[in-house]
């Protein structure tokens, strides 16, 4: 980690596979009882296949220096989801800390869904369901939490989402994790996936909340009947033990025949202890979290495949996968970005892309990667050139 504080002139392809193991070698791996094993082998190739893309059998055929595939699984399956929660939040606390510095930070929460076509693992809760796609709707979802920062879009904190649970009980996880991050929560911009009387209520004691609402009841409806952005209050389960008040920001804008559509949208948004700021100021904030889809995008692109059933397995290819996406980052703003006044300049030839492929090739080397395949010693039929020929 010392080439990120004192970088020699030229990065390498090799000290980015090193940085990488550095993370990865930080993730508990106990292996099958009596089983020997070099968990650094393990390693490597689970950040091959994260790189690359691949599946751990794609890695291990194509390679010299690695275990066979089930070996590999075999030991990767002993992995203890709780304990791999903590030590990996851990790690993206610490990866703040390098380049984010003490000052307060406003944090996007929103959910990350992973389409699954195969059956639980050991109950049914495993799944959540989301909307349809590649045929169908189940899916394994993960709550995290990012970082509202232009040049350093880092990912802070993140927890696996079960369907038979409450999503208070996944945020109240995730906001654990977030309190031990260095620095001052200056407030939360939630995915309206979140939008429940407990999780406002456990949001809003944390830090101020901008969260889009559910359209719904005749209350809401006849909130949103305006032609002008304005200020309100919204009762939820008005006259029960749950009854939750907040303010309510409903904003008014014209389509302006974006995506061919005219005439006036209505939105409204949670907005607790934002009430110093215009209705149009806390929708100006929230739209600023659209920018973690491109988090979301090169997550993806670092997550290795599998078709296992189980759900640490999974969790553990998500969380490497954020794990090398904010090492990015800091490599780039850290080590490459040029000092300058007004903040650096990022380079823009380091694509996440480029990072990966560099990483790889390094890796080809240390695992042997094999350049060669056996022929069939047969050829074309010479009959066939004869046909050619006539």
């Amino acid at each position: 980690m010392n080439c990120l504080y004192h970088p020699d002139t030229v990065l390498t392809a090799s000290d980015l596979e090193t940085l990488a193991e550095g993370l990865l070698a930080e993730i508990p791996i106990p292996g099958v009882e009596a089983t020997a094993f070099d968990s650094g082998i393990i390693r490597r190739t689970l950040l091959q296949a994260a790189v690359d893309q691949k599946s751990i059998k794609a890695v291990t055929d194509t390679t010299r220096e690695t275990y066979s595939d089930d070996y590999t699984l075999a030991q990767l399956h002993t992995v203890p989801p709780e304990e791999l929660e903590a030590i990996v939040n851990d790690l993206f606390a610490q990866q703040a800390a390098m380049i984010l510095g003490p000052g307060p930070r406003i944090i996007c929460l929103d959910f990350v869904d992973i389409h699954y076509h195969g059956c639980p693992h050991a109950a049914a809760g495993e799944l959540c369901h989301t909307k349809p796609r590649d045929g169908t709707s189940q899916c394994h979802r993960y709550l995290a939490g990012f970082v509202l920062c232009r040049a350093k879009p880092l990912v802070v904190a993140v927890t696996p989402v079960r369907g038979d649970e409450p999503k208070s009980d996944a945020v109240e996880r995730l906001l654990d994790h977030v309190a031990a991050l260095p620095f001052e929560v200056a407030g939360l911009l939630a995915d309206r996936g979140l939008y429940a009387g407990e999780t406002v209520k456990r949001l809003d004691a944390v830090a101020p909340v901008a969260l889009p609402i559910i359209r719904r009841g005749k209350q809401m409806a006849g909130k949103l009947e305006t032609t002008v952005s304005y200020w309100t209050e919204y009762v939820m389960y008005e006259g029960s033990e749950r009854e939750l008040r907040f303010p309510l920001a409903v904003c008014v804008s014209y389509q302006q025949g974006n995506r061919g559509k005219h005439g006036l949208l209505v939105r409204a948004y949670v907005a607790c202890d934002l009430t110093d700021r215009t209705p149009k100021e806390v929708e100006a904030l929230y739209q600023k979290r659209s920018a973690i889809e491109t988090a979301f995008r090169t997550m993806r692109e670092a997550r290795a495949r599998t078709s296992t059933t189980d759900p640490a397995v999974r969790l553990l290819f998500v969380l490497v996968s954020f794990l090398l996406r904010n090492l990015w980052v800091i490599v780039r703003w850290g080590v490459l970005a040029t000092p300058r006044r007004g903040g650096r300049a990022l380079p823009v030839w380091f694509r996440f892309e480029v990072f990966r492929e560099w990483i790889d090739h390094a890796l080809d080397i240390t695992l042997s990667r094999t350049w060669e395949a056996p022929t069939n010693c047969v050829g074309i039929p010479a009959t066939y050139s004869q046909l050619d020929a006539g």
